[in-house]
């Protein structure tokens, strides 16, 4: 499995804990939430969801609501499908959460673990977090060692390039700084909002802007940042159909 693959994999098993969807709605979601699949289509989502019912993490349901019901014999259309977890599917769906390991410090995946913070435990949110400013801190380190050796070479836009990464590395330190003081104090990061001080991912940084209250009905009742992008796609007319 693919690092990309095995992101999406578990953004999907995330969203579809907390209520079934159909796979446009899920697509949407994955859009405008998860800043790392700002762009994919659905030959990249289908495929992942018949990986997933294979495994026994997913079922597939025929629309129920009366509307679909009465909608595809009038229209001649097929019913949608709708995605459920199963209770294999949200045993595997914690597990991954309570995964610690480098995969969960580096761009994407972090984005992801991110907007799922609200429902993941605090001592693992502090590990990844942790993780990552750690990885951030290493990589500033070698962003300035390369400056000063090639500093002199450099042309000035060059060089302002250069810096503009540094200080968007270095505001990402200081956001993850203060999320991990908020933790450490066992403040909700609404709660640290309100006193005036900004959660979102500093602009610039790799994991995009998080922005607004993700996951309401998370089992910890805190919240976790959501990266918002604008769902530019067309639904498929074949969209979420039985066969």
């Amino acid at each position: 499995m693919s690092r990309r693959s095995g992101i999406l994999e578990f953004a999907v098993l995330g969203l579809l804990r907390e209520s079934p969807m159909h796979g446009y709605e899920l697509r949407k979601r994955l859009n405008t939430s998860l800043g790392v699949f700002r762009a994919f289509s659905y030959g990249t989502l289908y495929p992942c969801l018949k990986t997933l019912v294979a495994s026994g993490w997913l079922i597939e349901e025929s629309g129920s609501t009366t509307e679909d019901a009465l909608a595809a014999p009038l229209a001649g259309r097929r019913a949608k499908i709708v995605y459920r977890l199963t209770a294999e599917g949200k045993e595997h769906f914690e597990e991954l959460l309570a995964q610690t390991g480098p995969d969960a410090y580096e761009d994407e995946h972090f984005a992801a673990r991110f907007a799922f913070f609200g429902q993941t435990s605090r001592d693992v949110r502090m590990r990844v977090l942790e993780g990552r400013r750690s990885r951030l801190e290493e990589r500033l380190e070698k962003m300035r060692a390369s400056l000063a050796r090639t500093r002199e070479r450099l042309d000035d836009y060059t060089l302002e390039l250069q810096r503009h990464g540094m200080e968007s590395v270095e505001r990402e330190v200081r956001w993850l700084n203060e999320l991990i003081e908020s933790e450490r104090a066992g403040r909700d990061v609404k709660d640290s909002a309100s006193e005036g001080t900004s959660r979102g991912v500093p602009e610039g940084s790799s994991p995009g802007a998080f922005e607004g209250s993700a996951q309401q009905n998370s089992t910890s009742g805190e919240t976790g940042g959501l990266p918002r992008h604008r769902d530019q796609s067309r639904p498929d007319p074949s969209d979420d159909t039985t066969t």
